[in-house]
């Protein structure tokens, strides 16, 4: 049988390693920079789902992955508030029914944008766009749509999205310094920009 273009994708992210979820009941081991959470924004209309698909509803989505940002963020106890909005672009909820063979794993792709409370202004100019797969488990090994509802692949898609979105920003954690992003000033016409 012949792989169509879209299912060879979904099998090969199947294919990706990832790792099981950690322990959030214990403090961060190090902070992240200054970082505060504020305000916890999702966005779930923007969902697509990819075929074949179970269909989550943008409430689903909205509250699933707000969940799992307030457990993993609401660690740190910086203090400089910084806001995160995630949008939820495209989806693939594994099905019941598929050949084993494929072991099918569930994936979500969601934007992330960050602000910096005090000064009102984005830290990354363009969203950070995360490709995410569902959390490796005894349960997933022949297949989550199999062995696991609905409810229970967007628990885990959402840690392992909120998980990404720590991993990026511990990349960036110069955002985070404690004086914060420098905001660029626009000029007036015929001038020149400045940093504030």
């Amino acid at each position: 049988m012949r792989l169509t273009r879209r299912s060879a994708i979904l099998a090969g992210l199947a294919l990706a390693a990832c790792g099981t979820p950690e322990d959030l009941t214990e403090p961060p081991k190090s902070p992240i920079g200054d970082f505060a959470l504020g305000h916890n924004i999702v966005v779930g209309s923007t969902a697509r789902p990819i075929p074949p698909s179970r269909v989550a509803t943008a409430e689903e989505w909205e509250t699933a992955l707000r969940a799992a940002i307030a457990e993993r963020f609401d660690r740190y106890e910086g203090t400089r508030l910084y806001n995160l909005g995630v949008s939820v672009d495209a989806y693939a909820l594994a099905i019941p029914g598929v050949p084993v063979v494929l072991k099918p794993r569930s994936v979500v792709v969601i934007s992330a944008t960050i602000w910096d409370d005090a000064m009102g202004i984005k830290v990354n100019a363009t969203p950070a766009q995360l490709t995410v797969l569902e959390p490796g488990s005894g349960k997933t090994f022949i297949g989550s749509g199999i062995t696991q509802t609905k409810e229970e692949q967007m628990a885990n898609l959402s840690f392992a999205a909120a998980r990404a979105i720590e991993r990026w920003m511990r990349a960036n954690i110069e955002w985070f310094a404690p004086d914060g992003p420098r905001q660029v000033v626009l000029p007036p016409p015929g001038g020149s920009a400045t940093d504030a």
